[in-house]
């Protein structure tokens, strides 16, 4: 009997040392994952901080006004992909019903028209979802 517990215990000690190693393991690839994964995200958003640069510097001696508006907007365009690609989508305001859960109200006004009570009239900041969470709250304005 004595020998049966002896091989117990050292199971029961083996096995927590085991757990225990398994824990510090997967704590430590846990924010090693964390710090790449924002590593990786500055890593992409770097191709529009170049594109920026460039514009600014051809800002200085440019005549053309139409070619800078077309450059900045190229460069938007870029950086809308971007976060797109990374689960990034803007929260829907257009004739949008008012939803405490994707919009915050900045103000009420009358509504222009009887259909558009409750609805949103105004978009005064846009909100963002990421992968299905808000992020960010748009900020509108709601007729009443």
């Amino acid at each position: 009997m004595g020998e049966k517990l002896l091989e117990m215990n050292d199971k029961y000690l083996r096995l927590s040392a085991e757990f225990d190693n398994y824990r510090k393991r997967t704590l430590k690839e846990r924010s090693e994952l964390l710090r790449t994964a924002g590593e990786q995200l500055l890593v992409g958003i770097l191709p529009v901080v170049d594109n920026f640069e460039r514009a600014l510097s051809s800002m200085e001696n440019a005549t053309d006004v139409t070619a800078i508006k077309e450059g900045v907007t190229l460069i938007y365009s870029n950086f809308k992909e971007f976060l797109a690609r990374n689960g990034v989508k803007e929260i829907n305001t257009l004739d949008a019903e008012f939803n405490t859960d994707q919009h915050e109200a900045m103000t009420i006004t009358p509504a222009p028209t009887p259909d558009q009570k409750g609805k949103v009239i105004d978009t005064i900041e846009r909100g963002y979802m990421l992968n299905e969470k808000v992020i960010r709250f748009a900020k509108v304005v709601v007729g009443k």
